[in-house]
């Protein structure tokens, strides 16, 4: 059955309800239950089941960015029947091929099956002619990559880093729990909502570990469009040999983003492709320009260094930090800031260039670095994003008709940047 075939993939469909979704629920349930951060909390506003399937029902307001190789475009809209406000990705079908057309539908099952508060999933899809429309809650803050960009350039504090961090764990660890390996996890796939909700989107490059009913240790399949994910793909991913690779690749890449954030830079990303995969397979990775002030052995006996736990706007932004690989130096910042023990030692267990050695999702989740994330309200969360501010409605938006390309138009040939503010890629 092809996607024309399917007008509307959502809770309102007339589809038999797949016993597996209870299995899945179950699972988040568990994964979630103890938590208490607001990186986790789900509002009345994120539950968008219950809106219409009908495009006109929709008033596209802007452009939020562009995806999946640039043949969606990902826009904020408003339910004109409810007033509320929502993320709509269009993609026209007619310019997709086969493989990609399969990816859409794998995005799409995926979304239906699972259910995560810390997870970027779709629960109202629908079709239009040749337009796929895929709805999501509207993520204001829209990606760390966005935020870096726009309002940390010299990285984050970090505070703001372990409540990411934390929300992408969570989402980690239930997909990890399910027998998935998300192998897109970067920080344009990190988005966050005005509540102060962190979400994990990418859910194109997810790949099953189950085979013939039995959980496999190791995958050997290679991500789809890998060139852009390079910088943050796992040696033993890049490696493609016998040995293939398993969930503990993502948290490989957790630790690029992790010095992501730290600097406002990725790692390696000035590398030729070709040196770049040279130098992951040597065992060379990111480290700060700093130097720890603790030993790195023991971190049970330390405590959180100011750094860690109020390090504030002002003095990420401020001192600023770079980070240098093996093989490229970047020039120091007259100021380089003392990053806590406790990061280090998270970024080294995520680089360890022997998947066994790095710690699981699940006890990362008990890392030292994390204390200081429960202990966050919506208000002291504000505060850590200070100076970036939620994408809000365009003040009295002129009701106009829906712009919903028609089939076989094609995309615009100079498209803005695919990691504009959301990215679905």
């Amino acid at each position: 059955m092809s996607f024309l075939d399917c007008t509307c993939i959502s809770s309102h469909s007339r589809v038999q309800t797949i016993s597996i979704e209870e299995q899945y629920e179950d699972v988040s349930h568990q994964c979630s239950s103890s938590d208490v951060s607001p990186c986790s909390v789900l509002t009345d506003e994120d539950d968008i089941t219950d809106l219409s399937t009908d495009p006109a029902h929709y008033q596209l307001l802007s452009q939020l960015g562009r995806g999946f190789n640039n043949l969606s475009q990902v826009s904020m809209a408003r339910h004109i029947l409810s007033g509320r406000l929502v993320a709509v990705k269009n993609t026209n079908l007619d310019e997709c091929t086969e493989d990609e057309l399969l990816q859409l539908m794998n995005e799409v099952l995926l979304s239906r099956l699972f259910r995560h508060p810390n997870l970027l999933t779709s629960r109202l899809v629908f079709s239009s002619s040749c337009q796929l429309w895929v709805l999501s809650p509207l993520m204001s803050y829209g990606s760390a990559d966005s935020l870096l960009r726009s309002c940390f350039p010299d990285g984050m504090s970090e505070s703001l880093i372990a409540y990411l961090l934390y929300g992408v764990l969570r989402a980690l660890e239930y997909l990890h729990r399910m027998g998935y390996v998300h192998r897109g996890v970067k920080a344009s796939h990190v988005l966050l909502s005005a509540e102060g909700r962190v979400c994990l989107s990418g859910l194109q490059s997810v790949y099953s570990l189950m085979k013939d009913g039995k959980r496999m240790r190791a995958v050997f399949d290679m991500p789809q469009h890998s060139p852009s994910l390079l910088p943050w793909l796992s040696p033993e991913l890049l490696r493609q040999d016998l040995h293939g690779y398993g969930v503990k690749s993502d948290i490989y890449s957790l630790g690029i983003v992790a010095c992501e954030l730290v600097s406002g830079r990725v790692p390696f990303q000035d590398m030729p492709p070709t040196l770049m995969l040279l130098q992951k397979l040597r065992g060379s990775h990111c480290c700060f320009l700093d130097v720890p002030p603790y030993p790195l052995g023991d971190m049970g006996a330390l405590k959180v260094s100011r750094s860690g736990v109020d390090s504030g706007i002002g003095e990420s932004v401020a001192t600023g930090s770079l980070t240098r690989t093996a093989t490229a130096e970047r020039p120091q910042s007259p100021a380089p800031k003392n990053h806590s023990a406790t990061l280090h030692n998270l970024v080294q267990l995520c680089l360890q260039q022997q998947p066994e050695r790095r710690p699981s999702a699940t006890a990362l989740l008990t890392h030292p670095f994390f204390r200081q994330v429960k202990k966050h309200t919506r208000d002291s969360f504000l505060s850590l994003m200070y100076p970036a501010v939620p994408v809000s409605c365009p003040p009295d938006t002129p009701p106009s008709e829906t712009p919903i390309q028609t089939c076989n138009t094609p995309s615009p040939t100079h498209p803005e940047p695919e990691d504009s503010v959301w990215d679905f890629s």
